[in-house]
């Protein structure tokens, strides 16, 4: 099935569209979210919680804007951040287990290990260096451009003029 079809039907509330969509994104969505929350159940859950918002909001979606999947990676990417920053994440983490800690030792916390369903660690990986770091603690890491500012050294200015040229290299990657 066409997929512009497919969404427009989403948007209408078909739920045989909202059942292919979520099949379609599911894993991508997931990964995305458990790079940023590290926490399997959690993921599940914010990626439930995420198709849901999606269905609801649907109708603020615009193929003029961009692509249904960066849409949706948005709407993840912002939802895993809202609960890193949440009250319940903070008081989860002061009651964390060894077996965490072990990950985080085990893990190196960089592209590499990041989930990748999509082919975007390749493209990032073809970056340069300076494009590698920035896309790496904003994309992957949910950083916030001030966090990546002073996590770099590097003035909040400079950090969203190179985030901004850095997308625009993954995106002619992308033929975008």
């Amino acid at each position: 099935m066409n997929q512009e079809l497919l969404i427009l039907q989403f948007q209408k509330k078909n739920v045989n569209a909202y059942e292919k969509l979520y099949n379609m994104y599911c894993d991508s969505i997931s990964g995305v979210v458990n790079t940023i929350v590290k926490d399997h159940n959690v993921t599940q859950e914010i990626t439930q919680d995420v198709f849901i918002k999606a269905w609801n909001k649907a109708d603020t979606y615009s193929a003029k804007k961009g692509r249904f999947f960066t849409w949706l990676l948005n709407i993840a990417r912002n939802a895993a951040i809202d609960y890193t920053r949440s009250k319940k994440h903070k008081q989860d983490k002061q009651n964390l287990n060894a077996d965490f800690f072990v990950d985080i030792l085990e893990n190196t916390d960089s592209l590499e290990s990041s989930v990748d369903t999509i082919g975007l660690k390749e493209m990032v990986l073809n970056l340069t260096d300076k494009c590698k770091a920035i896309i790496n603690l904003l994309y992957f890491k949910g950083f916030t451009q001030k966090e990546a500012s002073e996590e770099l050294n590097i003035p909040l200015g400079t950090i969203k003029t190179r985030n901004r040229s850095c997308i625009g290299e993954l995106r002619s990657m992308l033929n975008i």
